[in-house]
């Protein structure tokens, strides 16, 4: 009976505590969304501090732990900062803007749009000063605009030309024992080529050293404009490294002004009528969305806008990827509102499963017959994130989006001598047919049976290629000679037809808006697909992040390598995917 009560008492005591912990949990989550929802009241003579130290994504998802982060988000949503400096432009309180920039984590065309913000708020007669301690090339991109810029004494600035890396695996898997099956379609596409090359091919050379300069060109291009120096002197700047230290990119011309965080506050101060010794009014990004919004437009008409970023997938996939069914769900939301008077499907994707690409077509070409449905590429619109795009009315991309990539392959590896060779694994078999254990990675293919998977990559890239001759409305042969897997810029794209329009978001949405014949101002912007609520964000991020965060932590510096590897060990069935990944700095 003793044994009994106890049990009982250690049961009622476990209840207790465990209501408690969760009673105490509660109570904070429901004040930290009381404090993440607090508005922010902007004071007068206050000017915009924008620090961008978090990857920049498409949109900015809900965090549920922002009240104990003081409002900070994981991530800088790139429609929801745009938004803000256009706020801010027409702000009286708002007198300038400060960059406190170091390396920007976002890609070419994002910087683009975001840097047109800017240009646009100089515009209104509105100044911007910009400080660094050590700039990126991408970060002085976007730093060029500013009427100051201010680097640290002691700092760098990158200027010398960018470049792209890819690491090759052949020698590890010749160790390992693992040989990788290829199958792909396309001299280009060199996704698959460091799994059995150790260096580029000619093909993959050519063409990343042509989209490469074409996303070069275009930057020293508007760097030239914003400087005033000749984009030919920039180029020798670049190509020479004249610029080892603070001191060369003064001399040059690149920066206005050697100084400390301090000197550069002191400065927008004088800007201000502020004394030196007085207290300058920064309001931070996160601050100064909570700040009461502007009314918009209360029409009822309505512009889907379908943001589809990441690796497209199968099923409903993440927040951080494109997943079929959620994504033609979303299309045919928007399809079949009466509300909806156009749609434009913003795409930032290197691409994914040909399936789940192909899912998302269909939606894409059923909306183009009733409504006007438009593209616009981002950072990245290659492969699968081509084949998405490609059914639209109208494509328009940046100067600098990285698109075509218009491709298949397959990769199937076969482990057999690692298991047997290097770990003492043996397999044997039974089977009721003489393929039923195909595919399986335990053995070789057989010649016939490389013929099979090879026959339906080949069958995949008609596929592609025909439909996207028909989408750009050109001969299917001509289609095929920009084909092959290669990549190319946007304004590469643009000269060959496989893109419609050099511009941006804005862009996209003016066309929409005229095609769908709505007025400047008639209509609102929907944005699709739903985000998950605070609740469903709070449970998954619970364990998500605790696993992302250790991972991180544990990895270090190869943290990048486990991602790559997360991705390759995700691929099934034919792929649609970009040679490799892009990151300009």
């Amino acid at each position: 009976m003793r044994q009994f009560f106890k049990y009982v008492l250690a049961t009622l005591t476990g209840l207790v505590l465990f209501a408690g912990v969760g009673l105490l949990l509660l109570v904070v989550i429901i004040a930290a969304a009381a404090s993440s929802d607090k508005e922010v009241t902007v004071a007068s003579n206050s000017v915009l501090e924008l620090k961008l130290d978090k990857p920049i994504g498409e949109r900015e998802f809900d965090n549920p732990f922002s009240g104990f982060t003081g409002g900070q988000s994981s991530t800088i949503g790139l429609d929801e900062l745009k938004a803000a400096i256009r706020r801010a432009k027409q702000d009286d309180d708002i007198k300038g803007i400060f960059l406190n920039l170091e390396l920007v984590q976002g890609g070419m065309a994002s910087m683009e749009e975001i840097r047109q913000e800017l240009l646009a708020f100089k515009k209104a007669g509105k100044f911007i000063v910009s400080y660094t301690d050590a700039q990126s090339e991408k970060s002085y991109y976007l730093a060029s605009v500013a009427d100051k810029l201010y680097l640290n004494p002691q700092g760098t600035l990158e200027f010398n030309g960018l470049s792209s890396e890819t690491m090759y695996y052949k020698n590890l898997f010749d160790k390992l024992g693992v040989q990788a099956q290829i199958f792909r379609v396309g001299s280009f596409k060199s996704a698959v080529e460091p799994f059995f090359r150790t260096n580029m091919s000619d093909s993959a050379r050519l063409q990343t050293s042509s989209f490469l300069n074409s996303l070069n060109s275009s930057m020293l291009a508007e760097v030239a404009a914003a400087r005033k120096i000749a984009p030919a002197r920039l180029q020798v700047i670049s190509d020479s490294m004249l610029v080892h230290n603070a001191d060369d990119a003064k001399r040059l011309g690149l920066v206005t002004d050697l100084g400390y965080y301090d000197q550069a506050t002191d400065y927008i101060k004088g800007k201000l009528g502020v004394e030196k010794d007085g207290k300058l009014s920064l309001i931070e990004l996160s601050d100064y969305k909570k700040s009461a919004d502007e009314e918009g437009s209360t029409s009822g008409n309505r512009i889907a806008v379908v943001y589809a970023e990441g690796d497209i997938v199968t099923g409903k996939g993440a927040n951080e990827s494109i997943g079929s069914t959620r994504f033609a769900e979303a299309i045919r939301k928007a399809r079949l509102d009466k509300n909806v008077k156009a749609v434009v499907l913003r795409v930032n994707s290197p691409g994914g499963s040909s399936l789940a690409s192909d899912i998302i077509y269909r939606e894409v070409m059923l909306t183009k017959k009733v409504k006007p449905i438009i593209a616009s590429m981002s950072d990245v619109a290659a492969s699968g994130g081509y084949f998405i795009a490609m059914g639209c009315d109208t494509i328009v991309a940046h100067p600098t989006t990285i698109t075509g990539s218009i491709g298949v392959f397959g990769v199937l590896p076969n482990i057999e001598p690692f298991l047997r060779d290097k770990i003492g694994i043996t397999t044997d078999r039974v089977t009721t047919g003489k393929f039923s254990d195909f595919p399986t990675i335990t053995r070789a293919l057989t010649p016939f049976e490389q013929q099979q998977f090879q026959s339906e990559i080949n069958r995949i890239y008609a596929d592609f290629t025909t439909k996207a001759a028909q989408g750009r409305n050109m001969p299917v042969e001509r289609l095929r000679r920009l084909a092959s897997g290669r990549v190319w810029s946007g304004t590469e794209a643009k000269a060959r037809g496989l893109v419609d329009v050099l511009g941006s978001m804005d862009d996209a949405l003016r066309i929409a808006a005229r095609r769908a014949k709505l007025k400047e101002g008639d209509y609102r912007i929907q944005k699709l697909p739903r985000q998950k609520s605070f609740a469903e964000n709070l449970f998954s991020s619970f364990s998500e992040e605790a696993r992302l965060r250790m991972v991180r932590e544990e990895m270090g510096p190869m943290y990048p390598m486990y991602q790559q590897y997360k991705k390759l060990s995700e691929m099934k069935g034919a792929q649609m995917r970009m040679p490799f990944e892009v990151n300009v700095q």
